[in-house]
């Protein structure tokens, strides 16, 4: 599922005409991108948890040439799904 179809469902059930079912995921998604920017975590209750993972920097080694190279301290988001989440799809 991509945006617009996940737009269409949330139109379909919330009976919201697609504009504001629109703003609305949009909304959401924006709330989410801003607490992980923040350091906070977003939790689902039964749906997930969405926070962030912070790698420090380290030596690693060029796999082509076998030289060693500083890889940068890094941050990514993670997801970890739910219980119901857990359930639903297992």
């Amino acid at each position: 599922m991509n945006r617009q179809e996940l737009i269409d469902r949330v139109a379909l059930a919330a009976e919201l005409p697609r504009p504001a079912a629109a703003r609305a995921v949009d909304a959401a998604l924006a709330a989410i991108e801003e607490s992980l920017r923040n350091g906070e975590a977003v939790r689902l209750t039964g749906f997930g948890r969405f926070h962030v993972a912070r790698y420090t920097g380290r030596r690693g080694v060029n796999p082509r040439t076998g030289e060693p190279i500083e890889v940068a301290s890094t941050a990514v988001a993670r997801f970890t799904p739910g219980l119901r989440l857990k359930r639903a799809v297992g």
